[in-house]
């Protein structure tokens, strides 16, 4: 190499190093600038879609929705909570990643630690939900050879504590699904289109996660009859069951997903969710008979240590009596034996257990009725 040729790369050399000094300055005032922007009062948004070309829909206050530019850095996406610059609505950050930062109440179970071992006296809803939820998402071929389509969801209608969300959640995990829970509750919001959100924010979880089984509780708290007379507080609710109708149309031919609901107020639902096509099958429960009210106590006491227990004694005294009421029950004498320091649980135990909770029954409907 000549002279003449080291001097060249030295030259270039040094303004290469020039240019990445501007370059570096260039940068630090850029950080500054969007160090400033963050600084200053930002406008929390939540992105209610994607478009084909990368545009967002963004709304940031109820009733109010702009359309943005795509931002390929940060890359947000439907569900996602964002901070939006006051002025140009620039996205400057993503806050939280789509549903989990959403709904509140809301759990994503990868797989439920309940099976069907733990749950007596439902044979005939075990047999009934296997058959609409477990079937189609193990064995899909087979609707597919017969000729139909899959059933899409179900109800599960009966009194509180007969084991309608053990039972939901049992067959999440014989099906190897991911198990979506919230109360209906969780879903009635005060703000304008909130409510909406919300259940568009669930099925898109679902549709990312499948299999999925959602599983809203409670639904009786949205899905209540439509009447004539709405009030101010009821448009709302209304807004969020008719999306909720919504979603379950547009995702009832979408393999991978079934949608199980709870209520134990039937008779309130809207006849538009019960119709075919929603809730294709309603399994309803009952309080436990005699012979199922033995099993469930078999079943919470299996890994105590008993004394002389008689099963069937307490069962022909628990009439009347849910699976949470029997739960309760063996809890209870499960600390009266705690508090004598004993390490076994005596049938006297249960029976002191059993007037103890009677008496707090008995006292709750005296209040409620007087």
């Amino acid at each position: 190499m000549t002279e003449t040729d080291t001097k060249k790369l030295l030259k270039r050399v040094n303004s290469l190093e020039k240019e990445n000094q501007n370059l570096r300055e260039e940068l630090s005032s850029f950080k500054q600038v969007f160090s400033n922007m963050k600084e200053k009062p930002l406008i929390i948004g939540s992105i209610e879609r994607v478009l084909e070309d990368g545009r967002m829909i963004v709304s940031h206050a109820p009733g109010n929705r702009v359309l943005v530019p795509p931002n390929e850095l940060l890359d947000p996406h439907a569900g996602d909570q964002v901070t939006l610059h006051a002025q140009s609505y620039q996205i400057i950050e993503i806050l939280s990643r789509k549903i989990r930062g959403h709904v509140a109440g809301m759990e994503l179970i990868e797989s439920p630690n309940v099976t069907f071992e733990d749950i007596g006296g439902l044979d005939a809803q075990i047999q009934a939900i296997r058959e609409v939820v477990e079937l189609p998402l193990l064995n899909p071929e087979l609707f597919e050879e017969i000729g139909i389509d899959p059933p899409s969801g179900a109800l599960l209608s009966g009194p509180p504590g007969t084991g309608k969300t053990l039972l939901a959640k049992a067959i999440a995990r014989s099906s190897n699904a991911r198990f979506i829970h919230l109360v209906g509750s969780d879903l009635v919001q005060k703000f304008i289109g909130e409510g909406s959100r919300m259940v568009r924010e669930v099925f898109t979880l679902a549709k990312e996660n499948i299999p999925a089984i959602i599983f809203i509780d409670e639904i009786d708290a949205i899905a209540i009859k439509r009447t004539s007379e709405v009030y101010k507080g009821d448009r709302e609710v209304q807004r969020t069951f008719m999306q909720l109708l919504s979603e379950l149309d547009g995702f009832a031919d979408t393999q991978g997903i079934m949608f199980i609901a709870a209520t134990n107020r039937e008779d309130v639902l809207d006849p538009a969710i019960l119709r075919p096509g929603r809730f294709d099958r309603i399994i309803r429960f009952d309080l436990p008979n005699e012979e199922a009210r033995e099993m469930i106590l078999k079943i919470h006491t299996r890994k105590m240590k008993l004394e002389n227990v008689d099963f069937k004694t307490l069962a022909r005294k628990t009439e009347g009596f849910s699976g949470a009421h029997i739960k309760a029950l063996v809890t209870e004498a499960g600390i009266k034996a705690l508090r004598e320091r004993r390490k076994s649980i005596k049938h006297s135990h249960f029976n002191e257990a059993l007037v103890d909770i009677t008496d707090k029954e008995h006292s709750v409907k005296d209040y409620i009725y007087t």
